[in-house]
């Protein structure tokens, strides 16, 4: 972890005791290759950077950012709306249990529901805790209110308490695999993901939430993904929302009802 200025130090300083990282100060000279990544902290936003001066731009979250207000007029958004049911009950309450970068939560979010985003990884939920933050305090009304609407679990959705889960609708699942994107800016961060935080046994993993997600009591699960690629743990779908590129399993276990 670096400061990229001195006054985000203290910041740096304490979120590097929390996460169990070692700290450099913004003006260390040491090889900084011998890192995987740096979570660089500066005064206003949270980033993940690969080493070397080849290395591709910072990852942050940014949901004000260009790239996600074009997102959300993707004919993509509503083909999620679909699969989660966007429509069929006011308020919808959906756990992303996979959270990332909280872009489909966002997306899920502005499209009106109430959205829970567990993510298990401590540096990547302290990328999301800097983003919803950051996006909290915009001036940006639109912006602020669908944030109002995200909610930050951090861990692992499954050791989320009861209560917690009972009050869902819908679970979401969108376990990493590799970039449906052929843009090399999306290939490049989801590269720098890979290799931090996927587990050789992540297909096994995926399996196993989602065998977890159908246990649980909400009206329906879905799952996203490649568009040819066979369902997660082999286990079929209710039905499926396909995409140009990917697609929603949806698994349908009982009635979304209104209220």
């Amino acid at each position: 972890m670096q400061a990229t200025v001195a006054e985000s130090y203290a910041a740096a300083e304490n979120l590097a005791a929390a996460l169990g990282l070692a700290l450099l100060d913004p003006g260390d000279t040491a090889d900084k290759n011998c890192f995987a990544a740096l979570l660089l902290v500066s005064p206003d936003t949270l980033a993940l950077q690969a080493p070397g001066r080849s290395a591709p731009n910072p990852v942050a979250v940014d949901f004000g950012a260009a790239a996600m207000r074009h997102r959300r007029r993707g004919g993509q958004n509503e083909l999620l709306g679909r699969a989660v049911g966007v429509g069929k009950k006011s308020p919808l309450r959906v756990l992303d249990a996979t959270a990332g970068l909280g872009r489909d939560s966002f997306v899920l979010a502005d499209l009106g529901c109430e959205v829970t985003l567990a993510e298990r990884e401590p540096v990547v939920a302290a990328l999301l805790r800097s983003g919803l933050a950051h996006a909290g305090s915009s001036a940006d009304r639109w912006l602020g209110e669908v944030v109002g609407r995200m909610t930050l679990a951090e861990g692992d959705a499954r050791q989320l308490g009861a209560a917690a889960v009972e009050r869902q609708d819908v679970i979401y699942l969108d376990p990493m695999f590799p970039p449906r994107d052929k843009s090399a800016a999306v290939k490049k961060e989801m590269a720098l993901f890979q290799a931090l935080f996927s587990h050789s046994d992540a297909v096994e993993d995926a399996s196993a939430l989602l065998a977890w997600a159908l246990q649980m009591p909400v009206a329906r699960v879905v799952v996203k993904r490649p568009l040819k690629a066979a369902p997660l743990g082999g286990r079929a779908a209710s039905h499926a929302i396909r995409g140009k590129a990917v697609r929603y399993d949806v698994y349908v276990l009982s009635a979304l009802g209104a209220g």
